[in-house]
Order: structure tokens, then sequence, then C-alpha cells
């Protein structure tokens, strides 16, 4: 007999009812609002400050309280700012949650169809950290681009190297160290003899001057000479700009409000100490700047290093209520199973993909783990066994996310047990689970004396 579903009312209840739909372009926005707050309820409007601030005044002159918005590209970023500005909510939701019905649509109806959504409350607003992290968000991002572009300009000067079958690559870890740098500015400037050249070996190096002579004689040509000083010079500008970061940074850092309540500055962890200064790293105390932002030391936490913090930090700031627990942080993070359940049964499982920073940075950090004499090292080279790498990757970023949440919201210290406290702790775990399985079949664990 089929069951019947009783409802006194089914139908939906308006959760805001003074919202607004934008439906975002890049040269022109559509506005809709509800057809009894003006005779013209959706307006188009251009792209200039003037014509948003314009969007702004009818918003309000139209009692509209709440706006939502589409992420589309980076043209939604000072329709939200001024109108963010006017006092009025902002809704900015993914596009994959306001997916019109099937058919032909226009931006018209697409911009009602976004406030139709958001009047009943199917809207989920996304995050965006306050201007103060933005600020910091966009120095970092910047940086990182320049990182990267710098990268790329030592794989062209490898190639334009290989090329004239100067093999440095094979007896220099890094060609961007000062050893590589160096005979590469005095073979841009006229310099062929490879013994002249290699008597510019820093004495770290671990190849001798014989082995980088041998590694220089090559088949010198003016157009590849020619590509190889352009991406130095292209290098070098990377590094001039990646100070510039550096020098911003840490002047917004020094302005921003001490979190730390004078308490000194936790000691660097000694495998960190140890660690000799890449180039990629800033050229001040960042941990430092960071520990007086949020009031508390994420490096603590072993395979989360400075830089690893920064992108944490930058990203979603240090005020974790936005989330309400640590399980909705990782949601957001989609560091969670994709679960796909049904009678109370999972029926399948599926990824989660992203391209949050976080996600990967504490990825990376989590794949570090491998080798690390700690709990956590333990704890993933355990879970890599069981399940793979992959998933023990995902999982051990799940973990560090919820580290890093507890100190951030809680102001909780991550002290390290070690990876003989995990053993004894899973092997507590196996013997209670064992003697669990004996009593249920009716048997009794006893363990063997001690010889």
């Amino acid at each position: 007999m089929t069951r019947k579903i009783q409802s006194e009312d089914i139908s939906l209840e308006v959760i805001h009812p003074d919202a607004a739909g934008i439906d975002i372009g890049n040269e022109f926005h559509y506005v809709a609002v509800p057809p009894s707050r003006d005779g013209q309820p959706v307006r188009r409007f251009g792209c200039t400050t003037a014509e948003l601030k314009a969007m702004a005044d009818w918003l309000k002159q139209c009692g509209i309280r709440t706006v939502a918005m589409q992420s589309t590209g980076v043209y939604w970023i000072a329709v939200f700012d001024i109108l963010e500005q006017a006092g009025l909510e902002v809704y900015l939701v993914n596009a994959r949650d306001t997916k019109n019905l099937p058919g032909r649509k226009s931006d018209v109806q697409e911009s009602q169809w976004l406030m139709k959504l958001h009047t009943y409350g199917l809207l989920r607003n996304s995050f965006r950290p306050p201007q103060e992290i933005r600020t910091m968000r966009t120095y970092w991002r910047q940086r990182n681009d320049l990182v990267q572009s710098a990268g790329r300009h030592i794989q062209r000067m490898q190639k334009a190297l290989t090329q004239m079958n100067i093999q440095l690559a094979n007896v220099l870890s890094d060609v961007s160290g000062t050893t590589g740098q160096a005979i590469i500015t005095a073979i841009l400037r006229g310099e062929r003899d490879p013994h002249k050249l290699a008597e510019l070996r820093d004495p770290h190096v671990k190849a001798s001057e014989e082995q980088i002579a041998q590694s220089l004689e090559g088949n010198w040509q003016p157009d590849l000479l020619f590509v190889l000083k352009q991406e130095q010079d292209g290098y070098e500008f990377c590094q001039k700009q990646m100070a510039e970061c550096d020098r911003q940074l840490a002047q917004y850092l020094q302005q921003r409000e001490d979190r730390s309540q004078g308490a000194p500055l936790p000691e660097e962890k000694r495998k960190e100490r140890l660690k000799k200064k890449k180039g990629n790293k800033p050229q001040f105390d960042l941990r430092e700047g960071l520990f007086h932002l949020t009031g508390t030391d994420l490096t603590r936490i072993d395979s989360i290093d400075v830089m690893t913090a920064t992108t944490i930090v930058s990203e979603a700031g240090y005020d974790m209520s936005k989330w309400e627990t640590e399980h909705h942080f990782v949601s957001w993070l989609r560091l969670c199973p994709d679960n796909r359940i049904s009678g109370a049964k999972v029926i399948g499982k599926g990824r989660l993909p992203t391209n949050n920073p976080i996600s990967i940075a504490l990825k990376m950090a989590a794949s570090s783990l491998r080798l690390s004499d700690t709990y956590l090292g333990a704890q993933f080279r355990r879970l890599r066994t069981k399940l793979g790498a992959p998933v023990a990757i995902k999982a051990m970023a799940a973990k560090l996310a919820r580290l890093v949440y507890r100190m951030l919201r809680y102001g909780m210290k991550y002290v390290d047990k070690g990876a003989d406290f995990y053993q004894l702790q899973h092997r507590q775990l196996k013997v209670k689970q064992l003697k669990w399985k004996a009593a249920s079949l009716g048997y009794q664990v006893i363990p063997i004396p001690a010889a």
C-alpha cells in the first residue's frame, strides 16, 4: 500500500522578502527586484563606477536589503564592493547552485530567477574574507604568481643551455643558485673558457671544478645566447618584484593589531632552524608576523611550514567562527568524503575536485609526512599502507585542517607526542578490538608473559 504524505502547507516560505537578483556581465548587469517595488522591476546598468552607484541607490529606493549574484569571473568584485559599502547584504553564490529551468534563457530571466531563489532562501552564500585579509591575500597571491613566473624563466634558461649542450643542470642541483647565476652571467659577458667559468664554483657545491668545466664545453650559438639573456633578465625582474611584495607584506603585518597579547614567540622547531633559506622564502621574519596577527603559531603543527601557514591565513583569515564546526571547515575545503547515501547506506563514493589554495597547500604538507618521525607521520604511514597514497594524503590534509581550526578558533596548542606514542596507542586499540571479537565468539585473549 502506498504511504500517503500529509502536509498542511507545501508552499515555499518567503525567507528574504526584500531580495533582488543580479545577472553579472562583462559589459552590463541586469538587476531584478519584486514587481511590487517598481514599475520597471528589471533594469540594466553599465559597469562604470557611476552606474554601479546608481544601481545601489535604486536598490535602496526599492527597499531592497539583500542581493544575490553569481561569482562570474572577476566582474562581480566591483559590484560586490559598492553594494556592500552601500549597506546592502550581498550573497555571492556558485553558478552550479543557480541552474535555471530547461529551455532558452536571457539575462533578464536569469536575474529574475536569482531573485526568486534568494527570496525563498534557496541559495548558499559563499565565504569571502574581510577586507583586512583580502589585502594580505592579494599580496600573497601576487608573490606566488611571481614565484611561478621565476620558475618558468629558470626552465627556459636550462632549455637554452641544453640546446647549446651546456650540461650545467647535470652538475648543479639549481642553476638559479649562486654558482649557476655567476656562470651564466659570465657567459653572457663573453667568457667561453670552461676552466675560468668553473672557477666561479661556490665551495659548498659538491661537483668539482673539473666536472663543472667538462659540462661547460658546448656549441655557442648567438640566437640561444640571446634567449638565455632574455630569460635571465626575466628571472632577475621576478626576484626584484618578489622583494617588493615582501616589503609590502612586512609593512602590512606590522600595521595589524597584535593578537598575541604580548606572548613570546614560541621557539622554532629544530628541523626548521636547520633548513637553509631557500630563494623563494620571504626575506623577513614572516613567522613572527603571522604569530602577532593570529595569536598562535601554526608552524608548531608538523609538516606545516611558514609558507603553508601564510596561505591558510591569507585565504581563510584567523576568524574560524565563520564555520560552525571543524567539520564545516573541512567540508568547505572539500577534503571530506563524498559519500552518496541512500536508505542509511553508502551506495557510492566520488571525488570532490577543488582548486582551493588551502586544500592544495595542506595536501602538499600531508605528503611530506611520509618520512616524518612524528605522531602525524606514523599515522600517515599507516593510512598510506591501508588505503593507498592518494586517499591517505587527502585524509591527512583533513586532519591538518582540523588541527588548524582548533588552534585558530580555540587557541589550542599543538604538541607532538611522537611516532612511538602513536604506535603504542594503535597497538592498544588493536588489542582492545581483538578482546572484544574473541569475547563475542566465546573466547578469551590471554597475553603471553614477557620472557
